[in-house]
């Protein structure tokens, strides 16, 4: 099946225009070679952003029983014991091999495999060890437990989060998981690629998400002097406090997202809600803003969202439907950027982002691996014979898994 999106790779192509695919080959990582340890969200994020934009990656699974295969598209399985010496002893020989290594262990745990740095380096000097975790690699917490709301909460930002007569809450696990740790590490790997290839020497990639997380946040940091943030949280302009940047419930349940914070946006905003800007009170009146949001939620109360998107559409009122995943997809703009793909199981999920122009993401439209699928062709292709494999097997240092015949 060729491996490609939905759609044209151009953006916008016009509706005459055949789609333009550029070859795999052609992609910005094409021949980077990544070895990933199997672990929760941020790895295999970071491993999928890589292997979306070219890289060949091969994720090391532990044999039996193991975490789902999520974001693996793109990737390779070999099933591996490391905690055997001879299991060990392939990961290294392997690593000879690699450009980049990806861990999510905690502090500690590779060394006691054989498999720091400090000796993987020593046999490849170019090698980019990439160390993903939650606190770091040192630290007083840098050997704990954490998930990331724990992360969130440590780096400052789960305090900003949550309307002002609440808790404050996580947004699923979005920030700290994949934006501070698995897309700050596949950025980290990157830039140290780059330098590779100005020094011919790899480096140790310390990414972790509580630092992640507030590096994200840095607006938030840089702009409390602005009278951003003067308010509790909540009741600020940007946390849910001003009614212009809020969402509303429509009359059939569903919902309108706004963003009017400009003047000349709000008016726009005001015209369409069918209120008169001279009978409200300014904007900016911090007083009125839980007045204005029931008047703002009455109005938007009165019709559906699709009657309110016929309203909106093509102004600059910043008023834009809530819409679930699965229209997210459908949606007409998504579809004519061709912002999702389908792969060959009729999985829907979106293009990898950003778009290149000469070298996009191609990403693979084929299922997920097995545990353990590729681990024959993995240690065959990197140079282990027939006779080295079987004993593997025998020695119940790896394990493999066929796709079983539907009949």
């Amino acid at each position: 099946m060729l491996e490609k999106p939905l759609g044209s790779l151009r953006c916008c192509p016009s509706r005459q225009e055949a789609p333009s695919v550029p070859a795999r080959s052609s992609m910005a990582l094409q021949g980077i070679r990544v070895l990933e340890f199997a672990g929760l969200a941020p790895g295999p994020l970071c491993g999928m952003i890589l292997a979306d934009f070219g890289a060949q990656v091969m994720t090391v699974d532990r044999l039996g029983p193991g975490n789902p295969m999520w974001m693996a598209r793109g990737k390779r399985s070999l099933a591996l014991d490391l905690k055997q010496p001879k299991g060990a002893a392939v990961m290294r020989r392997l690593s000879r091999q690699m450009d980049v290594l990806v861990e999510p262990f905690r502090p500690g745990v590779m060394e006691k495999f054989g498999l720091g740095p400090e000796v993987l380096q020593k046999d490849n000097p170019k090698l980019i060890y990439a160390r993903l975790s939650g606190f770091g690699q040192c630290g007083r917490l840098s050997k704990v437990a954490g998930h990331d709301i724990n992360c969130l909460a440590l780096s400052g930002v789960l305090s900003k989060l949550g309307r002002s007569s609440e808790i404050p809450y996580a947004p699923l696990n979005l920030l700290a998981d994949f934006g501070g740790g698995g897309l700050t590490c596949a950025l980290g790997i990157v830039l140290a690629l780059y330098e590779c290839t100005q020094s011919g020497k790899g480096q140790v990639i310390d990414a972790n998400m509580v630092e992640g997380t507030a590096y994200l946040s840095s607006f938030l940091w840089q702009s409390r002097n602005a009278g951003l943030w003067s308010q509790p949280r909540g009741k600020n302009v940007l946390d849910g406090g001003a009614p212009f940047y809020e969402t509303y419930r429509t009359s059939d349940g569903k919902f309108m997202a706004v963003g009017a914070i400009e003047p000349q946006f709000y008016a726009l905003l005001i015209n369409g809600l069918g209120l008169n800007c001279d009978e409200l009170p300014d904007q900016l009146s911090i007083s009125d803003w839980e007045e204005m949001k029931k008047k703002f939620a009455d109005k938007f109360a009165e019709k559906t969202q699709a009657e309110w998107c016929k309203i909106f559409d093509g102004t600059d009122a910043c008023v834009t439907p809530v819409v679930n995943l699965e229209e997210a997809a459908l949606n007409e703009h998504n579809r004519e950027r061709g912002s999702f793909i389908t792969d060959e199981d009729h999985n829907v999920s979106p293009r990898p982002a950003p778009l290149l122009s000469r070298t996009p993401a191609v990403p693979s439209t084929k299922r997920n691996p097995l545990k353990g699928e590729h681990t024959e062709e993995i240690l065959q292709e990197f140079g282990f014979s027939k006779e080295e494999i079987n004993q593997l097997y025998l020695d119940k240092i790896i394990e493999t898994s066929k796709l079983k015949a539907s009949l």
